[in-house]
C-alpha cells in the first residue's frame, strides 16, 4: 500500500484527491451509491501507484504515505484496504 486515507477525513470527503488521481484508485466517488453511507474516502492498496498526486490537494491533510501514517491512525491502513475487500 503506498497511501493511506486516515481520520482526518472522516466527516469531510471532499473529492480533490478523487480528480487528482491518475489511476482512479479513491473511492467513494460523490455519484457512486456508497457515497451517502461512507464516512470517508479510501485508496485502494492496489490500483494506487505511489504517485503522491493526491497528497497536496486534501484540504484536511487526511492522505500518508504508508511508511509516514501517525501510529493513531495506523488501523486506517486496513481500514483502507477493507473497503475494497483486501
Amino acid at each position: 500500500m503506498a497511501y493511506v486515507i486516515a481520520e482526518p477525513c472522516v466527516g469531510v470527503k471532499d473529492t480533490a484527491c478523487v480528480d487528482a488521481c491518475p489511476v482512479d484508485c479513491i473511492h467513494p466517488k460523490k455519484d457512486s451509491e456508497k457515497f451517502p453511507n461512507e464516512q470517508m474516502l479510501y485508496i485502494d492498496p492496489v490500483e494506487c501507484i505511489d504517485c503522491g498526486a493526491c497528497v497536496p490537494v486534501c484540504p484536511v491533510s487526511a492522505i500518508f504515505a504508508l511508511d509516514d501514517l501517525p501510529e493513531k491512525w495506523a488501523d486506517y491502513a486496513q481500514k483502507n484496504a477493507a473497503f475494497f475487500g483486501r
